[in-house]
């Protein structure tokens, strides 16, 4: 109980992953900063690390965290020396039988994981006598052997000798090693890993009582066709149902579901009205800040488009469009300003073109031009569809 630090606080990577849809975690660790992790990012944890616990289903869960060596408020029961591996078996059956069937079901990665354990070693044995060629595909991350860290090159030749035979042992397990120079590197994996994940979702953000230059029933096709299209390319949608814009935006998201996605529109829309009903002014100002925070930080990507409003007979710009740029920007999202469709969007194109490296890499001279495109007129709105899936496509691949 010493020596396992329970006051510290997660990791950049445990932040990641608990930010990814991952529904299965295992650990031999006994420390709570896998759990901690998922509960700070609003995840109902089920923690499982004693045989009881796996008949036992906690309520919309999100996650499952299974313990398999205890938990640092039970070490009496933590499995921590000699004796206690060799009667892992016997004692813990279920765990090794819950084990063998995610190993079977579930593609793993390993990380932080040397594979000196004896009790994974025995289940990861079992499922490949089983299943022999037919085993599912793994992955682990290992920091490759680094002459500086040793202090003759006999010992350096010697563990850069073990690192390979075990890579060369796990393959019979169908686990994939790829090496990285740094820890850091790892990060920087997990990084990518959840940006295009993210970048799977797309976020509309505007809004429409004036649809100058373009007739209503023609912006109203073309936002309808453009939901279809992205949920055709399997991609899901973000929305805060803008006035004007968001109903048509997302009735033919809804249609491309039921048309091409086995109609579970639960998996590809996520759609959050704004509150209307709230009269304190600034008790409604603070609602919506978090709740754009909320509805835009499950986005990679984020489409601007028009943004007016009418406020008291009056035409105005609308300035939640630019504050839900503000956000996508701060939060890390891709930006598609449709700046032919004027005011906000307009205004918004105006900005990052003339700050191409703050909100672009300038090295990316594709997507930089196919971003200016979107700048020019064209005579009717739908002839933007393919410029923007040809945009959503090219921040897919960055």
């Amino acid at each position: 109980m010493d020596e396992i630090a329970t006051a510290k606080s997660p990791t950049k990577n445990h932040q990641i992953l608990s930010r990814l849809p991952i529904k299965t975690y295992w650990t031999t660790n006994y420390d709570k900063l896998i759990e901690k992790s998922l509960e700070n990012t609003h995840k109902i944890v089920d923690i499982k690390y004693t045989n009881n616990h796996l008949a036992l289903t906690k309520k919309k869960r999100d996650a499952v965290v299974y313990k398999m060596h205890g938990d640092i408020d039970h070490p009496d029961s933590a499995v921590l020396t000699k004796d206690d591996y060799e009667q892992y078996p016997l004692k813990m059956q279920p765990y090794i039988t819950a084990l063998s069937g995610d190993l079977v079901s579930k593609t793993f990665l390993f990380l932080g994981f040397s594979f000196t354990d004896p009790n994974l070693d025995y289940i990861m044995s079992r499922v490949r006598a089983y299943f022999e060629k037919h085993q599912r595909q793994h992955y682990c991350i290992f920091k490759e052997c680094d002459e500086t860290n040793f202090d003759s090159i006999a010992l350096y030749e010697n563990a850069k000798i073990k690192q390979g035979l075990l890579i060369k042992d796990l393959s019979r397990f169908q686990v994939k090693t790829i090496l990285v120079k740094e820890y850091s590197d790892i990060t920087e994996i997990l990084q990518r890993i959840e940006r295009l994940h993210r970048r799977k979702t797309i976020f509309l953000s505007g809004s429409a009582h004036d649809f100058t230059p373009f007739k209503q029933c023609d912006v109203e096709s073309f936002l309808c066709r453009l939901g279809k299209v992205l949920i055709e390319k399997n991609y899901k949608i973000s929305s805060g149902i803008g006035l004007g814009i968001g109903n048509a935006f997302i009735t033919g998201a809804i249609q491309g579901v039921y048309e091409y996605q086995n109609g579970q529109v639960s998996n590809y829309l996520n759609m959050k009205p704004f509150p209307q009903y709230i009269e304190d002014p600034k008790e409604r100002e603070q609602t919506w800040e978090k709740y754009r925070n909320e509805v835009i930080s499950t986005a990679g990507i984020a489409i601007f488009f028009m943004g007016n409003k009418l406020v008291n007979g009056k035409l105005e710009i609308a300035q939640g469009v630019k504050k839900e740029f503000e956000i996508a920007h701060q939060l890390g999202l891709a930006l598609i300003p449709v700046g032919c469709s004027g005011f906000m969007a307009k205004e918004i194109w105006e900005e990052v073109m003339s700050e191409i490296s703050k909100y672009y890499d300038e090295n990316n001279t594709d997507l930089i031009a196919a971003i200016k495109e979107l700048g020019v007129m064209v005579n009717k709105p739908e002839q933007l569809i393919s410029k923007i899936i040809k945009i959503v496509d090219l921040m897919l691949k960055e």
